[in-house]
């Protein structure tokens, strides 16, 4: 497998048959890995700069290692998955939103947005927290990481790029490069304008002002110092001030430009394996390689690039606004059915319609119907079978996964009891059902229930268990008592739709008169959703004495 070649897959992104992959894409990464007869523990990187909120788009490169670690421990490999914080990179800008530790997004007006705009060209390992929770902005950025890790079961061990630093496991690479700085400046100049004979990559930390600087007026390698100017950092249309001060400073009081930190990285961690998006791949891929194999002189990881998604049909963006949290999706989906997202094929672009989460979750529950061999697709069956035990904490046959809507039906109602009536009614439940697996299965129904909520949908209703007020027309009464007779009759949802059209034209109503008299019943408003399938799917006896008007 290389970077720039994709497996073949069918709609839903699973490989199809009758080609020399393997059905889960992780096994052919972990494929290539073992071809190099890695050293243990075998190291799998990620990494992001801390410039923002910790959203799902970070959560990439997590996942997408995480799929090849797990293969690799079945495989009997020591592994250790590692994310680096590039937290010694400068604050260029100012965020337009932030995440609380809980991973509630928030504006600047909600926080100590000083604390950022006095620190603009500082390190973020240099910026107080705005939050005023930990040590700096940079490890509350990582604290998010770590927990959304947390919650989805990924052991990944977090890395700060400034303690890399500061404890001195990047010198060996910043004298290298410095010593070779004649190869350095040639390599990257191929990929970077403005490269001249006094270009040095090294970007000293100002002892005076704090702030990141460019310029470096001489090198000593006997000293591992630099002697340096505190210049203007230019930033798009911005300029973030330098403070003109003259300095030395040592190889851990700076850090390498990105180009060669990122194989920077690489060479001190040991890295065997890295994912990352398309960006990368179509930019700093090329040039990582390059300055790995051509000035650190060290074999790049095994590297393979991933699909960006959307996010309800747009590029995730951070200052654009469009942007969930890992906590903000598990507040609507469980665990798994997040992990099965990221399991799907990496090179296939897939848009996360929040509008459409219940199309996601029935694509998963079909996936774990195939392990359990209950789906005719055999490409399916074959990829489930491989990937499933990874995304799932434990392999269980009795589970029972509701419906994502129907389960967004039950959560129109707060009576448990109600809710298991209309469960058993609609065959999800009987009497040998034992209670665990019950509770286990409405767990969606309050996950449904915000995602109502949360989109404003035509399940945004709540069903009354009580008997509303009401004050009917004596036909209108007639015309539900006739509909009542009908649902006891045993219909289906479709057929009580019709039935309520033709009920109405029967007793010469209005069409709306009496759709608001059906939703005055079960729901104490003039409107809702669309009422008989919505009635088809409630507990029959329930419906008939609410159509009836009896307590």
């Amino acid at each position: 497998m290389t970077t720039d070649e994709a497996s073949p897959v069918d709609s839903d992104g699973v490989p199809e048959s009758g080609d020399d992959h393997h059905d889960f894409w992780a096994d052919d990464v972990a494929d290539e890995i073992e071809s190099r007869d890695p050293d243990e523990p075998v190291v799998i990187k990620g990494g992001v700069s801390p410039s923002g909120v910790a959203h799902l788009g970070n959560f990439n490169e997590i996942m997408r290692g995480y799929f090849v670690a797990e293969v690799l421990r079945e495989r009997g490999h020591e592994v250790r998955q590692v994310f680096t914080s590039d937290d010694k990179d400068p604050l260029r800008k100012l965020p337009r939103k932030l995440a609380d530790a809980d991973g509630n997004i928030v504006g600047l007006g909600e926080v100590d947005a000083g604390a950022l705009g006095r620190n603009l060209g500082k390190p973020y390992t240099s910026i107080p927290d705005p939050f005023g929770e930990t040590e700096s902005y940079a490890a509350h950025f990582a604290a998010l990481l770590k927990a959304d890790a947390d919650r989805l079961g990924v052991p990944v061990e977090m890395i700060s790029n400034t303690e890399l630093y500061e404890n001195g496991d990047f010198d060996p690479v910043v004298e290298h490069v410095l010593e070779h700085i004649d190869t350095a400046r040639e390599v990257l100049s191929e990929y970077q304008s403005k490269v001249d004979a006094d270009y040095v990559p090294f970007n000293p930390v100002c002892e005076a002002c704090g702030k990141i600087t460019e310029t470096v007026t001489d090198i000593d390698l006997d000293t591992g110092t630099v002697e340096y100017t505190c210049t203007d950092m230019t930033v798009g249309d911005n300029t973030i001030d330098g403070c003109g001060h003259e300095g030395t400073a040592t190889f851990r009081d700076g850090k390498l430009p990105w180009r060669f930190e990122w194989p920077g990285q690489w060479q001190v961690l040991g890295v065997d394996h890295e994912p990352f998006g398309k960006d990368h791949a179509e930019g700093s891929w090329p040039s990582g390689k390059d300055i790995a194999e051509n000035v650190l002189e060290i074999e790049p990881p095994v590297p393979m690039v991933y699909e960006w998604f959307t996010l309800n049909g747009k590029a995730l963006s951070s200052s654009a606004g469009n942007i969930v949290t890992v906590p903000e999706m598990l507040e609507l989906l469980e665990p798994e059915v997040l992990r099965y997202f990221f399991a799907l094929n990496p090179r296939k672009a897939r848009d996360l319609d929040l509008t459409r989460l219940d199309q996601l979750v029935d694509d998963f529950d079909r996936f774990e119907r195939a392990y359990f061999g209950e789906v005719d697709d055999d490409s399916l069956t074959r990829f489930a079978k491989r990937a499933y035990p990874f995304v799932v904490d434990d392999v269980r046959e009795d589970r029972i996964r509701l419906p994502y809507t129907f389960a967004a039906v039950l959560g129109m109602t707060d009576d448990e009891d109600l809710r298991i009536k209309m469960a058993r009614n609609e065959g999800f439940f009987d009497d040998d059902t034992p209670e665990a697996v019950i509770q286990e299965a409405l767990g969606r129904v309050e996950r449904a229930r915000r995602w109502a909520e949360k989109m404003d949908n035509q399940y945004n209703y709540r069903l009354q268990v009580e008997l509303p007020d009401f004050d009917f027309e004596p036909a209108v009464e007639s015309a539900l008592d006739d509909l009542a007779d009908f649902v006891a009759e045993g219909h289906d949802g479709e057929e009580i739709q019709g039935e309520i059209y033709e009920t109405a034209r029967e007793h010469d109503i209005e069409m709306g008169d009496f759709f608001a008299a059906g939703y005055r019943l079960f729901f104490d408003d003039t409107q809702g959703p669309r009422l008989g399938e919505f009635l088809g799917e409630l507990e029959q006896d329930f419906v008939v004495k609410r159509l009836r008007r009896e307590d």
